[in-house]
């Protein structure tokens, strides 16, 4: 006898329907799942007789067929407990099997019946809306992130007998209902440039890339305050919008990251150790899942001793940098993941980390930061919008009682440039200065003639590239822009120059 119970997979941050059909017959006993199942989920027979077993209902043996539709595409996880189980159930007539096309099932069965977590429940919910599924089943720990999706029933159960309840009497089990402060997850108090002593210019310059979403390279000698200054950057963005939170939210939960969380409510802040692989980096694996990039979509990605990290790797991060996306091709699929990300990455001003003082007689020599700097190649760095040095804090600064200027005012002068350049920008697929194109520069940053001489002495005497003059421009907009003013002036385009010390060191 056939039962076709509907459920789903995830390929990359999307999820597709599958047909889990369950064929049961007189014949040699035997189990065989088929549809190009991973380990995960050819072990879900062992779960499901078991947690059948221990909730009271007992399967003579019999010769099973598990077919996951469509076949050509792998599955993972083990999502598929509870469709596979319902099967069984329907087979021993405990369910009646016309309730098992209208929803969607999905989740995976402790050994006593319980009903464990699983990863993608938001892009399954998603899914399901738009396939017409009446209602969504699955543990009741991922029933925050499945209640973002509105016009869906979604039934966060804890165990295989609700289930059962749910299919045999519809009534008596309500789909989960949340108020909206439920759903978002609680936001944490950051740390605040309140804090931070003296580095005043280097303040100015991350104020400056939070104002325009431009990336930042922080060059300094150890204990200068390069990580924490970047671990304070957040503080500052702007507040995220609901659909910038959905976005990100999508991309944790099928990452796994959000068991038992509603809607993501902070900006992403993403640290990797230099030890990171390409695939964790960027993403993929045999089933593709999201890399750091991804993670740290709408928020920061900081690398920490940037020079450190291996060569491919940082290569890896020109695609995402330019685009705002990641496209991660492998044998036989091909697969995209959003990062729209602030790269942020700090490292000393040579590999002798007991050097670069500049106020000690052994700084680095010329050629010993030739060198080290050599580890990251000139595109990379023509991508960074901002590069400054972050100096030794003076003595004086160290012991100062005065607190410094705090998150929360830097953060005012922020939104209100960002909301001067979504009134920009409106009509286009662009939210910041950091993501214009040639194009949009040419409109949009007009600069008088003094400072068009400026940059011609950038461009001749500095080295600069045409992607460092496109930079700039778009700095110098983004300060015009904290200024309140219309154009952009001498003054804006100077700051901004001054702000791509690796250009003059190169």
């Amino acid at each position: 006898m056939l039962f076709k119970i509907s459920s789903a997979a995830l390929f990359g941050i999307e999820a597709y329907p599958v047909e889990v059909e369950v064929d049961i017959s007189l014949g040699f006993p035997n189990f065989v799942t088929v549809g190009l199942p991973d380990a995960a989920v050819r072990e879900s027979k062992e779960r499901v007789r078991a947690a059948l077993k221990n909730c009271g209902y007992d399967l003579e043996s019999r010769r099973v067929t598990i077919n996951l539709a469509p076949a050509d595409r792998k599955k993972e996880g083990s999502a598929f407990d509870l469709p596979i189980a319902l099967g069984f159930l329907a087979y021993m007539e405990v369910v009646p099997a016309a309730g098992l096309r209208e929803n969607l099932f999905a989740g995976e069965l402790a050994l006593d019946g319980r009903l464990k977590p699983i990863r993608g429940a938001l892009p399954i919910a998603l899914m399901a809306k738009d396939r017409g599924f009446r209602g969504l089943v699955l543990p009741k720990t991922n029933a925050k992130e499945a209640g973002l999706v509105r016009g869906l029933d979604v039934y966060g159960l804890s165990d295989i007998v609700q289930v059962v309840q749910l299919l045999r009497s519809p009534g008596e089990i309500a789909p989960s209902r949340f108020e909206p402060a439920e759903l978002a997850e609680p936001s944490p108090n950051p740390a605040d440039f309140e804090e931070v002593k003296g580095q005043q210019h280097i303040k100015r310059a991350l104020e400056v890339a939070a104002a325009g979403a431009h990336n930042v390279l922080l060059v300094g000698p150890p204990g200068a305050g390069k990580t924490m200054l970047a671990r304070r950057l957040p503080s500052i963005l702007p507040e995220m919008s609901y659909e910038e939170r959905i976005e990100v939210t999508r991309v944790y939960s099928a990452a796994g990251f959000l068991t038992g969380s509603g809607m993501i409510g902070a900006r992403p802040f993403r640290a990797p150790h230099h030890t990171v692989t390409d695939a964790g980096m960027v993403g993929g694996g045999l089933v593709p899942r999201p890399g750091e990039v991804s993670l740290a979509h709408y928020g920061i990605l900081f690398l920490d001793e940037l020079p450190e990290f291996k060569r491919k790797v940082l290569e890896d991060l020109r695609q995402p940098v330019e685009d705002g996306r990641i496209t991660v091709s492998r044998f036989g699929y091909s697969v995209s993941f959003p990062a729209a990300f602030m790269l942020v990455a700090a490292m000393n001003p040579c590999a002798d980390v007991r050097r670069g003082l500049g106020s000690k007689r052994e700084d680095c020599t010329d050629s010993e930061k030739a060198r080290y700097y050599a580890k990251i190649s000139g595109p990379l760095l023509d991508r960074i919008d901002i590069q400054v040095e972050v100096p030794e804090v003076p003595f004086r600064d160290i012991v100062s009682k005065k607190p410094g200027e705090s998150s929360a005012a830097i953060r005012a002068r922020v939104t209100r440039a960002r909301d001067r350049q979504t009134a920009r920008f409106e009509g286009r697929r662009i939210h910041a200065n950091a993501q214009m194109k040639p194009r949009e520069v040419r409109q949009l940053c007009p600069i008088p003639a003094e400072a068009e001489s400026l940059l011609e002495m950038a461009v001749t005497k500095l080295g600069f590239s045409a992607r460092a003059y496109d930079r700039v421009l778009k700095v110098a907009r983004t300060i015009a822009d904290l200024d309140g003013s219309d154009g952009i002036g001498t003054t804006h385009v100077s700051e901004a120059i001054q702000y791509r010390m690796m250009d003059r060191l190169r």
